[in-house]
């Protein structure tokens, strides 16, 4: 083989070895740059309302099923709003409205498209194994059992670190136990809620607190939200099915979680009745029941068209068949929307409505 040819066969082996290397360095970024299967993370409240809805959505179309995480609202909005690069989740599920802090972050990092689904209703519970009484109680009583500072037992105006150690300290109509709470802990949308609707429910019911509002909007919230520390409260983790599991173990304890999750254990597990009403679909639906609030998920819409999929799974969750009166998501808790406002929410979520900064 003389010299000519030795160097052409050289150049052809560089250049398909080049060519081979450019190949692979594509393929790695395109690997790195797109994705095909939907991803959720959030509260876990709505987790087992997506993940019902994901496991359908498999199974009925060409698209993988979407892989939902439960990391609690907080934190779920944490990583939705981190960018709009590929690799960060495509929804964040929320037991409360999506925050102004919260808004302004994910713009501050790029996410300045954002659809926000409300999926319907859900109750905050307290309640406890079905082997013992139920419990009925206030919120102005909660508060007392649950606050780091309460009014001074003597009847002045003066906050003290929280004196009471048994439920008859409070009442002596409710249980002669200690007060041991199992609930979710701040980064949770569960815990939020409790705090707004169940603590500062109880907490204006002094009137010199209540009147702390308008002089220190800081100090109030400080008072009204929050928790006790001392082991009264035990924060279970954002998995409220280990609370459902202890409360089996432990009759005398209470647990904190949504409406859903009672439902779904009636079996073994009773709803307190709080200010006089019961945790019931149709009580939470009417709203009666005083401790009930929405549901939503937010969509990333930089994500659709980019991950296969979004669009379809979306249809999906809003379809009569998933949320209406009758559907699938009922059978799991869901109190539902109604036609009308269901109607209203199919049309802006297909239609990747932008959520505006004066709305959260």
């Amino acid at each position: 083989m003389n010299y000519m040819m030795k160097n052409r066969i050289a150049k052809t082996i560089l250049n398909i070895s080049l060519s081979s290397i450019a190949l692979m360095a594509s393929v790695a970024s395109a690997q790195g740059n797109s994705r095909d299967t939907i991803t959720a993370v959030g509260s876990s409240t709505v987790y087992p309302f997506s993940t019902v809805v994901a496991e359908r959505f498999g199974k009925s179309t060409e698209f993988k099923t979407p892989k939902i995480e439960s990391t609690g609202t907080g934190g779920g909005m944490k990583l939705f709003c981190a960018s709009n690069a590929i690799n960060t989740p495509d929804l964040s599920n929320a037991s409360r409205r999506m925050k102004k802090s919260e808004f302004e972050l994910c713009a501050k990092n790029g996410v300045t498209s954002i659809t926000e689904v409300l999926v319907g209703y859900d109750g905050i519970v307290v309640a406890n194994s079905n082997t013992s009484k139920a419990m009925k109680i206030t919120r102005k009583e909660l508060f007392l059992a649950l606050a780091k500072e309460v009014p001074a037992k003597d009847g002045s105006e003066k906050l003290v670190a929280n004196p009471y150690k048994l439920w008859n300290d409070i009442n002596p109509a409710l249980p002669a136990n200690k007060i041991e709470v199992l609930g979710p802990p701040p980064t949770s949308g569960t815990r939020d809620a409790f705090a707004e609707l169940v603590l500062e429910g109880g907490c204006k019911k002094f009137s010199w607190i209540k009147a702390i509002k308008k002089q220190n909007k800081s100090k109030y919230k400080e008072t009204c939200h929050s928790v006790r520390e001392d082991h009264a409260y035990i924060e279970a983790g954002e998995n409220d099915n280990l609370i459902v599991q202890k409360l089996s173990a432990n009759p005398k304890a209470f647990g904190i979680f949504g409406f859903s999750f009672l439902d779904q254990n009636s079996d073994t597990l009773q709803g307190s009745i709080i200010d006089g009403q019961g945790p019931t679909f149709e009580a939470i639906a009417d709203g009666s029941y005083p401790v009930s609030r929405p549901l939503y998920f937010y969509v990333k819409n930089a994500h659709v068209g980019k991950v296969p999929g979004i669009l379809e799974f979306l249809t999906e969750y809003t379809s009569e068949a998933a949320m209406g009166e009758e559907g699938y998501l009922t059978d799991k808790g869901l109190i539902p929307l109604g036609e009308d406002k269901l109607a209203d929410v199919r049309k802006n979520v297909l239609s990747l409505t932008p959520l505006a900064l004066n709305n959260p």
